[in-house]
Protein backbone atom coordinates (compact mmCIF):
# COMPACT_ATOMS: atom_id res chain seq x y z
CA UNK A 1 0.00 0.00 0.00
CA UNK A 2 1.21 3.39 -1.00
CA UNK A 3 2.86 5.66 1.87
CA UNK A 4 0.66 8.85 1.67
CA UNK A 5 3.05 12.22 2.15
CA UNK A 6 3.28 14.20 4.72
CA UNK A 7 2.71 17.74 5.74
CA UNK A 8 3.63 19.57 8.73
CA UNK A 9 1.83 22.45 9.65
CA UNK A 10 3.21 24.85 12.69
CA UNK A 11 1.21 27.46 14.00
CA UNK A 12 3.15 30.20 15.63
CA UNK A 13 3.21 33.67 17.40
CA UNK A 14 6.15 34.85 18.49
CA UNK A 15 7.74 31.51 18.75
CA UNK A 16 11.97 32.31 17.01
CA UNK A 17 13.19 31.20 19.65
CA UNK A 18 11.78 27.48 19.41
CA UNK A 19 11.97 27.55 16.31
CA UNK A 20 15.82 28.27 15.86
CA UNK A 21 15.70 24.55 16.89
CA UNK A 22 12.34 23.19 15.69
CA UNK A 23 12.81 23.69 11.97
CA UNK A 24 16.86 22.61 11.41
CA UNK A 25 15.40 19.13 13.44
CA UNK A 26 12.64 18.61 11.04
CA UNK A 27 15.10 19.20 8.19
CA UNK A 28 17.43 17.04 9.47
CA UNK A 29 15.04 14.03 10.55
CA UNK A 30 12.28 14.34 7.80
CA UNK A 31 13.67 16.21 4.76
CA UNK A 32 10.64 14.77 2.70
CA UNK A 33 7.82 16.02 4.80
CA UNK A 34 6.46 19.18 3.65
CA UNK A 35 6.66 22.28 6.46
CA UNK A 36 4.82 25.55 6.97
CA UNK A 37 4.91 27.82 9.25
CA UNK A 38 1.74 29.85 9.54
CA UNK A 39 2.16 33.06 11.66
CA UNK A 40 -0.54 34.92 13.46
CA UNK A 41 1.62 38.36 13.49
CA UNK A 42 4.61 38.29 15.36
CA UNK A 43 6.23 40.69 16.72
CA UNK A 44 9.71 38.96 17.37
CA UNK A 45 11.86 37.52 14.65
CA UNK A 46 9.61 34.59 13.62
CA UNK A 47 9.29 35.00 9.68
CA UNK A 48 13.34 35.75 9.86
CA UNK A 49 13.47 32.25 11.39
CA UNK A 50 11.63 30.76 8.86
CA UNK A 51 12.78 33.08 6.16
CA UNK A 52 16.59 31.42 6.75
CA UNK A 53 15.43 27.82 6.82
CA UNK A 54 15.37 26.16 3.37
CA UNK A 55 12.73 24.22 2.36
CA UNK A 56 10.11 25.54 4.60
CA UNK A 57 7.38 27.55 3.45
CA UNK A 58 5.85 30.60 6.12
CA UNK A 59 2.41 32.17 5.56
CA UNK A 60 1.20 35.08 7.40
CA UNK A 61 -2.75 34.20 8.69
CA UNK A 62 -5.19 36.37 11.20
CA UNK A 63 -4.09 35.48 14.39
CA UNK A 64 -5.75 32.49 16.31
CA UNK A 65 -4.43 28.66 16.38
CA UNK A 66 -7.79 27.33 14.86
CA UNK A 67 -7.33 29.56 11.98
CA UNK A 68 -3.70 29.39 11.49
CA UNK A 69 -3.96 25.46 10.87
CA UNK A 70 -6.91 25.87 8.52
CA UNK A 71 -4.82 28.76 6.43
CA UNK A 72 -1.84 25.99 6.28
CA UNK A 73 -3.71 22.94 6.02
CA UNK A 74 -5.54 24.77 2.76
CA UNK A 75 -1.82 25.26 1.57
CA UNK A 76 -0.11 21.78 1.72
CA UNK A 77 -0.04 18.83 -0.54
CA UNK A 78 0.28 16.34 1.91
CA UNK A 79 -2.29 13.71 2.45
CA UNK A 80 -1.64 13.08 5.97
CA UNK A 81 -1.67 16.80 8.22
CA UNK A 82 0.12 16.53 11.33
CA UNK A 83 -0.37 20.06 13.38
CA UNK A 84 2.86 20.73 15.52
CA UNK A 85 3.34 23.02 18.10
CA UNK A 86 6.30 25.52 17.97
CA UNK A 87 7.30 24.58 21.60
CA UNK A 88 6.80 20.70 20.81
CA UNK A 89 9.48 18.39 19.41
CA UNK A 90 8.73 14.90 17.96
CA UNK A 91 10.57 11.83 19.18
CA UNK A 92 12.35 9.50 16.93
CA UNK A 93 10.40 7.50 14.27
CA UNK A 94 7.24 9.72 14.56
CA UNK A 95 6.45 10.04 10.85
CA UNK A 96 7.20 6.63 10.47
CA UNK A 97 4.76 5.51 13.08
CA UNK A 98 1.98 7.65 11.87
CA UNK A 99 2.64 6.04 8.45
CA UNK A 100 2.17 2.66 9.54
CA UNK A 101 -1.00 3.52 12.01
CA UNK A 102 -2.16 4.83 8.98
CA UNK A 103 -1.85 2.22 6.71
CA UNK A 104 -4.94 0.53 8.44
CA UNK A 105 -7.89 2.41 6.35
CA UNK A 106 -10.50 2.34 9.07
CA UNK A 107 -8.13 5.14 10.96
CA UNK A 108 -8.65 8.82 9.95
CA UNK A 109 -6.55 10.43 12.49
CA UNK A 110 -4.74 10.55 15.61
CA UNK A 111 -2.08 11.75 18.42
CA UNK A 112 0.85 11.19 20.11
CA UNK A 113 1.45 10.54 24.06
CA UNK A 114 2.78 13.69 25.49
CA UNK A 115 6.01 14.11 27.73
CA UNK A 116 7.03 17.40 29.61
CA UNK A 117 10.99 18.88 29.55
CA UNK A 118 11.12 19.28 32.89
CA UNK A 119 12.38 16.83 35.38
CA UNK A 120 9.89 17.54 38.08
CA UNK A 121 8.21 14.94 39.24
CA UNK A 122 4.73 16.77 39.43
CA UNK A 123 5.15 17.23 35.73
CA UNK A 124 5.66 13.82 34.76
CA UNK A 125 2.69 12.84 37.19
CA UNK A 126 0.58 15.62 35.07
CA UNK A 127 2.04 13.92 31.85
CA UNK A 128 0.64 10.34 32.65
CA UNK A 129 -2.30 12.08 33.33
CA UNK A 130 -3.06 13.40 30.51
CA UNK A 131 -2.25 10.83 28.48
CA UNK A 132 -4.71 8.35 30.11
CA UNK A 133 -7.39 10.64 30.12
CA UNK A 134 -6.76 10.90 26.52
CA UNK A 135 -6.69 7.43 25.83
CA UNK A 136 -9.71 7.13 27.43
CA UNK A 137 -11.74 9.21 26.05
CA UNK A 138 -10.25 9.50 22.61
CA UNK A 139 -10.11 13.32 23.04
CA UNK A 140 -6.54 15.02 21.84
CA UNK A 141 -5.34 18.43 22.92
CA UNK A 142 -2.58 20.18 20.69
CA UNK A 143 0.11 19.77 22.85
CA UNK A 144 -0.43 15.69 21.94
CA UNK A 145 0.58 16.73 18.14
CA UNK A 146 -2.48 15.74 16.24
CA UNK A 147 -2.18 14.58 13.06
CA UNK A 148 -5.39 13.65 9.91
CA UNK A 149 -6.22 12.51 6.81
CA UNK A 150 -6.82 15.01 4.74
CA UNK A 151 -9.78 14.02 3.56
CA UNK A 152 -11.01 13.54 7.06
CA UNK A 153 -10.29 17.06 7.64
CA UNK A 154 -11.89 18.79 4.77
CA UNK A 155 -14.74 16.87 5.74
CA UNK A 156 -15.10 18.09 8.80
CA UNK A 157 -14.42 21.72 7.51
CA UNK A 158 -11.59 21.81 9.36
CA UNK A 159 -10.39 23.40 12.99
CA UNK A 160 -13.38 24.83 14.02
CA UNK A 161 -12.87 28.92 14.34
CA UNK A 162 -13.13 29.35 17.54
CA UNK A 163 -10.51 31.07 20.27
CA UNK A 164 -10.39 27.97 22.56
CA UNK A 165 -11.33 24.41 22.68
CA UNK A 166 -10.40 23.99 19.09
CA UNK A 167 -8.57 20.57 19.40
CA UNK A 168 -11.05 19.58 21.61
CA UNK A 169 -14.19 20.11 19.44
CA UNK A 170 -11.84 18.66 16.52
CA UNK A 171 -11.13 15.69 18.39
CA UNK A 172 -14.78 14.84 18.75
CA UNK A 173 -16.10 15.65 15.23
CA UNK A 174 -13.24 13.07 13.94
CA UNK A 175 -14.24 10.02 16.42
CA UNK A 176 -17.78 10.49 14.90
CA UNK A 177 -15.84 10.06 11.57
CA UNK A 178 -13.60 6.65 12.12
CA UNK A 179 -10.93 5.07 14.67
CA UNK A 180 -8.17 7.46 16.10
CA UNK A 181 -4.91 6.02 16.68
CA UNK A 182 -3.66 6.56 20.19
CA UNK A 183 0.53 6.43 19.76
CA UNK A 184 2.35 5.38 22.66
CA UNK A 185 5.41 7.52 21.35
CA UNK A 186 5.69 10.68 23.55
CA UNK A 187 6.42 14.48 22.04
CA UNK A 188 8.24 16.13 24.26
CA UNK A 189 6.29 19.91 24.70
CA UNK A 190 7.37 22.77 27.18
CA UNK A 191 6.28 22.98 30.13
CA UNK A 192 6.64 26.96 30.04
CA UNK A 193 3.43 27.90 31.21
CA UNK A 194 2.80 25.18 33.45
CA UNK A 195 6.23 26.36 35.73
CA UNK A 196 4.88 29.46 35.33
CA UNK A 197 1.52 29.50 36.58
CA UNK A 198 1.78 26.12 38.56
CA UNK A 199 0.98 22.68 37.84
CA UNK A 200 -1.37 22.44 40.48
CA UNK A 201 -3.16 25.62 39.08
CA UNK A 202 -2.91 24.71 35.44
CA UNK A 203 -3.89 21.35 35.66
CA UNK A 204 -7.37 23.19 38.05
CA UNK A 205 -7.73 25.31 35.75
CA UNK A 206 -7.52 22.86 32.48
CA UNK A 207 -10.16 21.04 33.89
CA UNK A 208 -12.26 23.91 35.24
CA UNK A 209 -12.48 24.72 31.62
CA UNK A 210 -13.32 22.01 29.65
CA UNK A 211 -16.10 21.20 32.36
CA UNK A 212 -17.73 24.59 31.62
CA UNK A 213 -17.03 23.99 28.04
CA UNK A 214 -19.51 21.21 28.56
CA UNK A 215 -21.82 22.97 30.19
CA UNK A 216 -21.85 25.36 27.36
CA UNK A 217 -19.44 28.42 28.27
CA UNK A 218 -18.38 30.11 25.36
CA UNK A 219 -15.10 29.80 23.73
CA UNK A 220 -14.59 33.76 23.99
CA UNK A 221 -15.13 33.35 27.63
CA UNK A 222 -13.43 30.86 28.24
CA UNK A 223 -10.43 32.17 25.90
CA UNK A 224 -10.36 35.62 28.51
CA UNK A 225 -10.65 33.61 31.58
CA UNK A 226 -7.28 31.31 30.56
CA UNK A 227 -5.31 34.62 28.92
CA UNK A 228 -6.71 37.51 30.77
CA UNK A 229 -7.90 39.07 27.03
CA UNK A 230 -10.48 39.35 24.84
CA UNK A 231 -9.17 37.08 21.70
CA UNK A 232 -8.46 38.40 18.35
CA UNK A 233 -12.03 39.27 16.16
Amino acid sequence: MTVPAIAIVVPALDEAHNLQWLLPDLARRWPEAEVLVVDGGSRDATVEVVQRQAGVRCLASAPGRARQMNTGARATRGELLVFLHADTRLPDGALEAIQAAMRDPRVIGGRFDVAFDSPRPIMRITAGLMNVRSRLSGIATGDQTIFVRRAAFEALGGFPDIPLMEDVEFSRGLKRRGRLACLRLRVTTSARKWEREGPLRTVLLMWTLRLLYVLGASPRRLHRWYYGRDPAP
